[in-house]
Formats: structure tokens, sequence, C-alpha cells
């Protein structure tokens, strides 16, 4: 049940990127009040601060930009779309000459901005009224203003931060952007909270819980190379969390397998409500997935996109023999069409491979809007294999490592895999830490994580065009340095 779907979008009006958003509703509870996020005549009930928690929620919709930009910036894909000239903001992330001066670099600090400052609104007015289980709603608050703040600070470096609630317009001239070793201690104290107030059960589908903050706890221990503190958040999630790694890879990615029992948070999409391309933070569906679909596609399970994101031959290969991920993972539309029949068009870098885990499927045609914009796919935002991965990482590179341990979890994730343990690994230290790292990439391929993975580890050379000290961090966006009048510089290179 998408029970953080239905909600009536806001309009969202840009004062800098740090913006004021104008009103919110929340349909799910057939409720039409209203609320300005810049009155504080608001949060005097209960029901005040849920549909103000609705509404922090709703940004999650706009990650698709972070996912699939995300995945463009990596070795794993090309941009592809029509032409050269297709959303030159993706093209140009893809070939590493980003300046400021990018559209999408724009949508993605502006709308993760509008994700902390909805999260913010709650968190400043945590204590204007008391009810039974607000704790619970403040702690969600909190989660969610950790994971877009961890996505700035991803994809930004130093942001601007402020703990005690809302920026308004003018705090761009007079608040610096923080250090990220001051941002990551924000991120790490809001994820504590939530910790300690979730539980593992979510009160509804979509929403936090204990778990999601201790896996996202645990990533960010492992950006800043904290391997003893993730290894140990990480194994709670893996002892207590009651999670458990789906014995079929291909359902995961299909309508059945969402929110299903390895997935530790998963953001919720519908084609209930529809966007068009001057609003694509409008859309209740994930727009990423359309963006991905096989240009002029015409045959059974899949429908139409634009053909972006096209995996390139270098990581169909990364693949070992029978690893029954690859045919999940990667569609290679040239066997595709022979077996099936299907046609298709070629679009611009065509490689003859699609993410096949977020290409449209076949569905109702009763969604609003442009169907290629309202994807119901959800998004596995943090998977329980992505957990495994990363415990076992954290114990093979802490500074007293546990290899053995390490061992188990990543062939945990092989066994499913491979359907057996024939292909386990068994050597140790960098070894072992190589093969943790090339595991992370099968297995997560066409999600968003590989290029954070190489420039965290250090190895972002392996992307075509990226120059240390420089693209490790993505430029902070040119009307944002206007805006501040000299109080943010630009990041170094840009």
């Amino acid at each position: 049940m998408r029970n953080y779907n239905k909600i009536i979008k806001l309009a969202f009006i840009f004062m800098t990127s740090l913006f004021i958003l104008s009103a919110c509703s929340d349909d799910y509870l057939n409720n039409s009040k209203i609320y300005a996020e810049d009155s504080e005549s608001y949060f005097n009930s209960e029901a005040d601060y849920y549909n103000a928690l609705v509404g922090a929620y709703d940004p999650l919709q706009s990650t698709f930009v972070n996912v699939l930009m995300g995945e463009i910036a990596s070795n794993n894909t090309l941009c592809g779309g029509e032409s050269a000239t297709d959303v030159p903001g993706y093209q140009q992330v893809d070939d590493m000459t980003h300046t400021p001066v990018n559209a999408q670099l724009q949508n993605l600090w502006s709308w993760m901005f509008g994700g902390v400052n909805r999260a913010a609104y709650i968190i400043e007015f945590q204590d204007k009224t008391d009810f039974v289980g607000k704790e619970v709603l403040i702690a969600e608050a909190r989660f969610l203003r950790a994971y877009y703040n961890f996505e700035l600070v991803k994809w930004f470096g130093d942001i601007p931060i402020k703990p005690e609630g809302r920026f308004v317009l003018g705090d761009e001239k007079s608040i610096p952007r923080s250090p990220k070793s001051d941002v990551y201690a924000l991120i790490e104290q809001d994820l504590e909270y939530a910790v300690a107030n979730l539980s593992y059960t979510a009160p509804q589908t979509g929403r936090a819980t204990k778990g999601a903050a201790e896996a996202l706890l645990g990533k960010v221990y492992l950006f800043q190379d904290k391997f003893s503190e993730a290894s140990i958040i990480l194994e709670s999630v893996i002892n207590n969390g009651g999670y458990v790694l789906e014995s079929d890879y291909n359902t995961i990615f299909e309508f059945a397998g969402e929110n299903g029992t390895g997935s530790v948070f998963e953001v919720q999409y519908t084609d209930i409500e529809g966007a068009g391309f001057g609003c694509l933070q409008c859309s209740e569906g994930n727009v990423a997935v359309g963006f991905q679909g096989v240009r002029g596609y015409e045959g059974d399970l899949f429908t139409s996109g634009f053909s972006f994101n096209v995996p390139t031959q270098e990581m169909v290969d990364q693949f070992e023999v029978g690893d029954t991920r690859k045919e999940v993972a990667i569609l290679d539309i040239d066997a595709w069409a022979a077996s099936t029949g299907a046609a298709f068009t070629i679009g611009y870098e065509h490689t003859g491979f699609f993410n096949r885990k977020y290409i449209p499927r076949k569905r109702s045609e009763d969604a609003a809007g442009d169907l290629n914009l309202t994807n119901p796919n959800n998004y596995r935002a943090i998977r329980y294999a992505d957990v495994l991965l990363m415990a076992a990482e954290a114990f093979n590179r802490k500074a007293t490592p546990d290899d053995e341990k390490a061992k188990i979890y990543l062939n945990k994730v092989r066994e499913r895999a491979f359907g057996n343990s024939n292909n386990n690994i068994t050597t140790t230290g960098t070894n072992l830490t190589a093969a943790i790292y090339k595991e992370r990439r099968v297995e997560l391929v066409g999600e968003g994580h590989h290029f954070f993975d190489l420039v965290r580890t250090g190895r972002g050379t392996q992307i075509a065009g990226f120059t240390s000290d420089k693209h490790e961090v993505f430029p902070i966006p040119l009307e944002e340095v206007q805006f501040s009048q000299g109080n943010w510089s630009q990041n170094q290179g840009y």
C-alpha cells in the first residue's frame, strides 16, 4: 500500500534553492487542510505533525535524478538518450565536462534542500504540541533530514546546515558552507536519534524504521572510513532487523517484489498522478524508469522509453559465468528481440544493453499524465544485500580486520547469485577488499551507488575523464553562488 504517495503535490516556489514551500495537504487522510511552511501557526495537533511528515517524505520521489545521474556519472553506463544534446546536463556529467551551469545539478541541489527544509520544519517546532507517539514522528523527520543531507554531501561536499530548523530567505548570505565533517556529525546525530526512537516495524509501508536508520548510519560511517563503527551498527541490522535475502533475485525489481523481505528502505512511487516535462518533480511516478526504457520498443513485458543510462560491455563483462543476476540486471535487447520478436529503435550511444531493473513494464494504460513519467516502480534505496556487503567491507577494512566474518557476509550474497556455495570467496586482506568492491558493483549495478563507491575508496580515476581533486564532488550551481553574494565559494576545479 503506497501510503505516502497519495499526496496532493506542493507548488514548489524557488527562493534560491533554500526555498519556502507554499502548501501541502494529505490526500491519504482525505484532509484538505493546508499549512504554510512560513507560518508559525501550525503544529497544533497530531494531525498537523502527521501531514507535515507526509510532506517531508514527498521529496524522496525527486531522488530519481540522484539515482539516474549517479549511475550515468560512473563507469557502469553511458548517458544515451536521443542525441548528444538530449538533456545536456546528463551528457556533461557522463563525459565529466559538467560546470556550475547544469540544470540537472541545480535540480538535485534544489530538490534535496527542499527535503531538508520540510523535515527541518517539523524539527523546529517539535516541542510545540505534545501527543502520544510524537517521538516516532520526530525520529522520522530526523531520518529524512539525514537522508537528504547525506545526498547533498555526497554530491557537493561542504554544504550549509542549520541544525535548529528551517532555512529562510537571507540565510544563504550569512550561513556558510559547513565542512563535510560537520555535515556528517549532524547526520550522525539525526540518525542516532532515529535509531533510538524507531522500531524495526514501520507504522505504515514506506515509512522509516530502526533498521533503515541503522543501515543509513552504517553507510555514513563507511563514507568516513569509520569502519569499526560501521561494523557494529551494520551487524545490528543483520542480527536484529529481521531482514532476509529474497531467494529469487529476479523477484526483487518486479511490482510483486516491492517492500519485500530484503527491503530495508524503499522510495514509494505510484502512477496515480501525472507530471510533465515542465515539472518532473511533480510526478508521483519514478521518472528515471521511463528515461531508461528501450527507445521505440514494441513487444512483450516492457514498454518504450528514452534510452538513457545504457550499460557498457565492460560492465556486463563483470558478471561471472553462472551468476544469475546478469539476466535480471541487464537486458540484452538484441537477444531479447531475437527470442521474442520485439522491435525497437537505436538511440544515441547505443550499446545493446539496458538497465533491466528499472525499465518500464507493461501496465494499465489509465495512468495520469505522460506514461513515461508516471512509472510506479519503487526505488529500492537500501537493500539487505547492500547492508551485507557494507558489513563485509567494514569488517575487512577496520583497524583489526575480521576477514572470516567479512567473508560470511560477502558469501551470503554470492550464494544467492549462484545458487550454491561453489563460488564462495576464500581470499583475505586486500584481495578480499577487491572482491567486495567487485561484488558491490555487480549486485548493485543500475541502482546509483557505484560512482560514490569509486570516489569514497579512491578509485575515481577508473571513470573516463575523471580528474582527481576535482570530480570527487560536483560544482555548486552557479545561481546558488550568486545568490549567496560571495558567502559560498565554488568547489575546487570548477
